[in-house]
């Protein structure tokens, strides 16, 4: 239906309009994470949480909406806890 409109209206050929689903944000809490990457004094950085994500196969497939936000359990805390926000439909 939305194809044969944007055809009448648009003046669109049917073969150049693509068939999405809707999309809804949803997040993902992921916890008892070290906070301290690799066992170094370094906290562990949204670049390294981003390519455990890509090479993950339960994420194959996931669109990550925004960055990552990584925080400590507690300030005297070596766990963190980190919150995804992806892409869902």
């Amino acid at each position: 239906m939305i194809k044969q409109w944007l055809k009448k209206v648009a003046g669109l050929a049917t073969s150049t309009v693509v068939d999405y689903l809707p999309q809804f944000k949803s997040f993902l809490k992921i916890l008892g994470v070290s906070y301290w990457g690799n066992n170094s004094s370094l906290p562990i950085t949204q670049a390294q949480v981003e390519s455990v994500i890509a090479n993950t196969l339960i994420f194959e497939g996931v669109v990550l909406a925004s960055c990552s936000c990584i925080m400590k359990v507690f300030p005297s805390s070596d766990m963190s806890v980190i919150w995804i926000d992806i892409w869902d439909s």
